[in-house]
């Protein structure tokens, strides 16, 4: 590798080791085995070094889970079952790129600060959702429309975050594909407020 390469792999290291706010350039040139000079030759400053590492290494994290899923939904699964399994194994992949998320969540608190991050997170928004949707659904990035991409994209979107916030704060009280699936069914269902979910003894309002 060249010493752009290296500069990128040295910088997503030391975002998963210590993470975006104190990382220096003096780590990413310790562990990249670069020099000072480079960073700004290649990438122009630190900072638009680290958040092009941090940009692969989301694009590395997309591609990963396309691989993982490979074989995780049965032959002829339905529709739920697709999406419970589908759940599970995102779900499980937090716990193998534990790091990979807590720099997600150090990063994200650092968009009021950083214009340029913030920018190119809404950029690669839309991308995110239609990423989202083609795992969900089993096809191709190319095969999700506008519509899609806009629509359940962004339910998917909504649900993605909110799990992985949840297990960040507690990875044993997040739920189940299977809890998710049943979720959703409830609330497009209007079950929400189930009376076989009423504790015994309480008085109904009716």
């Amino acid at each position: 590798m060249g010493h752009r390469e290296d500069l990128l792999e040295g910088a997503k290291r030391c975002l998963l080791d210590k993470g975006w706010v104190r990382t220096t350039a003096r780590d990413i040139v310790a562990a990249s085995g670069a020099n000072l000079a480079s960073i700004g030759y290649h990438y122009g400053s630190k900072e638009a070094l680290m958040l092009a590492a941090f940009m692969k290494m989301t694009e590395e994290w997309g591609e990963s889970v396309g691989h993982s899923l490979q074989g995780v939904v049965p032959s002829g699964a339905s529709v739920d079952e697709r999406n419970a399994a589908t759940w599970d194994a995102v779900i499980e992949g937090f716990s193998v790129n534990r790091q990979f998320w807590q720099v997600q969540m150090e990063v994200v608190g650092q968009l009021e600060q950083h214009p340029e991050l913030k920018k190119t997170f809404a950029e690669v928004l839309p991308s995110g959702r239609e990423g989202m949707v083609a795992i969900f659904e089993g096809v191709d990035d190319t095969e999700v429309g506008a519509e899609a991409t806009r629509t359940v994209g962004s339910l998917y979107h909504a649900l993605f975050i909110g799990l992985w916030v949840q297990w960040l704060i507690d990875p044993a009280a997040v739920p189940t594909g299977r809890d998710i699936v049943e979720g959703m069914h409830r609330v497009l269902e209007g079950r929400v407020l189930d009376p076989a979910d009423t504790p015994s003894g309480a008085v109904s309002d009716n």
